[in-house]
Formats: structure tokens, C-alpha cells, sequence
């Protein structure tokens, strides 16, 4: 399974988990109008930590905040690159 697919199980999981509606998750789709909260990142952050060993923001040396799903993903391939 490709890391893209990794990440979408995980939205698509804790949304289940935490009873949150998703919005059907396209590359551009906005983070932020995904259904997701906060409280559903950090578990994703977790769970991405837990399963790929890496955890991109803590990792990265500048501020970044992913804002869509494209963002988040390369997020994740950069830092698995590193």
C-alpha cells in the first residue's frame, strides 16, 4: 500500500472512530473542510507515527502546517525521504 493510501485509511478511520462525517477527500481538498478536527489530526499524527515511524512535525525544521491533502501527504513522503 502507497504512503497516499496509508494517510486516506487513517482519515477515513479516525472519522469513523471519532463519529466525524468526511468529506470526500480529493488531492485539493482543504483540511480544514475535510470534517476532521483538531482532536482527529492529532490522533492521525499518532496513529502515522505509530504505523510509518515518523512523525513530519516534529521532525521539520520550519513551521509548517499542511492545508490541503496534497499538502499533507507530500508532508509525510518528504519527511519518510529524510
Amino acid at each position: 500500500m502507497d504512503l497516499q493510501a496509508k494517510i486516506i485509511e487513517q482519515f477515513e478511520q479516525v472519522a469513523r472512530d471519532q463519529e466525524k462525517e468526511l468529506t470526500q477527500l480529493a488531492p485539493d481538498t482543504v483540511l480544514l473542510d475535510s470534517g476532521l478536527d483538531s482532536l482527529c489530526f492529532a490522533i492521525i499524527v499518532a496513529k502515522l507515527e505509530d504505523e510509518l515511524g515518523v512523525d513530519p512535525f516534529t521532525a521539520a525544521e520550519d513551521v509548517f502546517f499542511p492545508v490541503t491533502v496534497a499538502d499533507f501527504v507530500k508532508f509525510y513522503e518528504d519527511a519518510a525521504a529524510a
